[in-house]
């Protein structure tokens, strides 16, 4: 996934241990043969407290070494200036927000700039470590559906969301399987009456996850679908509502109220915006509308095994102050994850 975004990633790693390595001082290196012999190479240069150990002590050497690898240097920004600059533009060409871009870069600066380390530590540690650190604070820390759902009372509802023809309700269909692997019952509401198929599509999900979804006629009240819905999961203990809604856009005034009118009946424990992780940065800006509008509790994001950049995916979480939920990654039912943040982190910032 994301393989633009790890390229970029990747050059920039490698461009700021390069630069790191050669900010770093000289140091002499003691062969073996003159440690084991207490001899110094005359390049070594010592500071006038160890000079009169250099004549007596026979543990000179020893000292010295720990010495050599007790010192610091310090990390300028001008060693890391012009790189960051480049990462900039990397990020936004991967359709990294703007305003999360400035957060990465900040964070990295932050870390680096200024710091001391110890001549002894990995330049390769001590720049992944700035880079994750930086990624996973735009990241957050996600959220684990299974512990979620476990520490909830029953049945857990949650809604979806979204617009037009992002693949919301197979996502639904895709979350419903997951949670059957995971040891969950669940029950599928038809909250999308407005679309004309749309409960033909989620019933031809049901009937194949071997899953009861509740359906009226075509036009009907969706609150009242998805009400009837959690009652049916309360009585038959059920652990998870999962319910559609027709996608919508949040300038249409008549279906943001429907939404709000079926937060209000419904109550539920969790409201997922679901979008295209190829809509790169109009996802982000959509997500953030809806959150404005009707308010969002966490973001799915379809068709991310078709998306290089991985722009939407880094940006969206800390755009709207909720986590990422879900990633769609291809056309069957399995093929959907639940995000994680550590593993996306762990995966750009490997090999290119």
């Amino acid at each position: 996934m994301f393989k633009a975004l790890k390229e970029k990633l990747f050059s920039a790693r490698k461009k700021l241990e390069n630069s790191l390595e050669e900010a770093k001082p000289e140091i002499a290196v003691i062969p073996d043969a003159a440690v084991d012999a207490d001899i110094l190479p005359e390049s070594v240069s010592t500071p006038a407290s160890l000079e009169s150990e250099r004549k007596s002590a026979p543990k000179f050497t020893e000292k010295l070494v720990s010495f050599v690898r007790d010192r610091e240097f310090i990390i300028s920004e001008k060693d890391i200036h012009d790189i960051l600059d480049e990462l900039e533009m990397g990020l936004l060409e991967s359709d990294v927000a703007f305003s999360v871009t400035e957060e990465i870069l900040s964070h990295i600066k932050s870390d680096l700039s200024g710091s001391k380390r110890k001549i002894g530590t990995s330049v390769d540690s001590i720049v992944r470590s700035a880079l994750a650190d930086a990624l996973l604070g735009v990241l957050g820390e996600g959220v684990d559906i299974v512990s979620y759902i476990k520490e909830h009372d029953r049945p857990v509802k949650i809604l979806f969301t979204g617009v037009n023809g992002t693949g919301k309700t197979t996502s639904i269909a895709k979350v419903a399987k997951f949670l059957q692997n995971n040891g969950f019952s669940v029950v599928l509401g038809a909250g999308d009456t407005f679309r004309a198929g749309a409960i033909e599509q989620i019933d031809v999900h049901g009937q194949r996850l071997g899953i009861k979804v509740i359906q009226h006629q075509e036009g009907s009240d969706p609150t009242a679908v998805l009400f009837d819905t959690v009652e049916y999961a309360r009585a038959h203990q059920i652990d998870v509502v999962l319910g559609d809604t027709a996608g919508r856009f949040h300038n249409r005034a008549n279906l943001m109220n429907q939404l709000a009118k079926i937060r209000r009946v419904i109550k539920p424990d969790l409201i997922v915006y679901v979008d295209e992780a190829v809509a790169g940065n109009d996802a982000v800006i959509r997500a953030e509308e809806f959150s404005k509008s009707v308010g969002i509790d966490a973001v799915m994001l379809t068709k991310v095994d078709m998306d290089p950049k991985g722009g939407a995916a880094i940006s969206i979480a800390h755009a709207v102050g909720k986590p990422l939920l879900f990633i769609g990654t291809g056309q069957a039912y399995e093929d959907v994850m639940a995000f994680n943040p550590s593993a996306v982190v762990a995966d750009l910032l490997g090999d290119a």
